[in-house]
């Protein structure tokens, strides 16, 4: 499964200038952040923030009429393959059901009985009808019910998603909130106006919105290239798998906030303070006497 998906990935992630480690798009200077005192190994995390990725903003009759910017955390550049490739991976594998199921030869219907005797025949010893070898018979190693789903952590699931948004910015651009244009589904008017943002029907397109109208979504269903996603539907492979994304401003501004790089280093204050007030509370219930001031 892997294997076919691996091949269809056409977006221009693999050869994005984010995934070679002599890339200009991103400030030379790693952001330190010391651990604190509570914990007794020094460790340093490193992480490299990106600059700010300005988007053109088209209006409905595909005209320029503005401009936006992207900020998102990215991986550095030597270990952005592994973490997208990672994310890829899991969502790909958590996708898999798991539900089949083969009989093996103590599982199928009869084959209780010896089907002929051992000797003076001339054919081949059998004990069994459900023997693997003969039709109808069980089925050596094959395939039963299992859980293929694997854990990756939120904060590096988080990244390997920005990162692939932040690799396509090349082939990504900004419109106008347009579903009030839509009076009722016509899948004829969608085309048009993908035409007119320079967009073509036969590649594969990927629309970014926070809510999906109706008439937007009926509009566009019949287009097989096109993916409409909203922030709750928003997944790594998706936005591999696209040739253009298509954004408007209320995701841009979505995006910057859920995968900005304040947002998650804000985060991380977040959960140093409450690790240490996890501590402390822990001190109290043991009867170990807070430290004067």
């Amino acid at each position: 499964m892997a294997t076919s998906t691996s091949s269809s990935l056409s977006l221009s992630f693999f050869s994005s200038s984010l995934f070679s480690s002599k890339s200009r798009n991103f400030s030379s200077k790693p952001i330190l952040k010391l651990p604190s005192s509570s914990h007794s190994q020094t460790s340093l995390s490193l992480s490299i923030k990106s600059e700010l990725i300005p988007l053109p903003i088209l209006n409905f009759s595909g005209e320029k009429v503005g401009e936006t910017f992207l900020n998102l955390k990215t991986a550095p550049p030597e270990k952005a393959r592994a973490v997208v490739h990672r994310g890829l991976i899991t969502h790909l594998q958590n996708k898999r059901r798991g539900t089949a199921s083969t009989l093996t030869r103590a599982e199928v219907r009869g084959g209780g009985r010896k089907p002929y005797p051992q000797k003076k025949t001339g054919r081949a010893r059998r004990g069994s009808q459900g023997s693997p070898l003969r039709p109808g018979g069980g089925v050596i190693f094959g395939p039963k019910p299992r859980d293929w789903t694997i854990k990756m952590n939120k904060k590096e699931r988080r990244l390997a998603l920005s990162t692939a948004i932040a690799s396509a910015v090349g082939n990504s651009f900004v419109v106008e909130e347009f579903a009030e244009n839509f009076e009722k589904p016509k899948t004829k008017d969608f085309i048009a106006a993908m035409q007119r943002w320079g967009l073509d029907p036969a590649e594969k397109s990927l629309f970014f919105l926070m809510d999906l109208v109706e008439n937007v979504e009926k509009s566009g269903r019949n287009i097989r290239t096109l993916k409409l996603l909203t922030p709750r539907s928003l997944n790594l492979f998706d936005v591999l798998n696209a040739e253009k994304l298509v954004f408007t401003e209320g995701t841009i501004q979505y995006l910057n906030q859920r995968y900005g790089v304040d947002t998650l280093e804000d985060e991380d204050e977040e959960e140093e303070e409450e690790e240490e007030g996890e501590e402390v509370d822990d001190g109290v219930e043991d009867g170990t006497p807070e430290p004067a001031e």
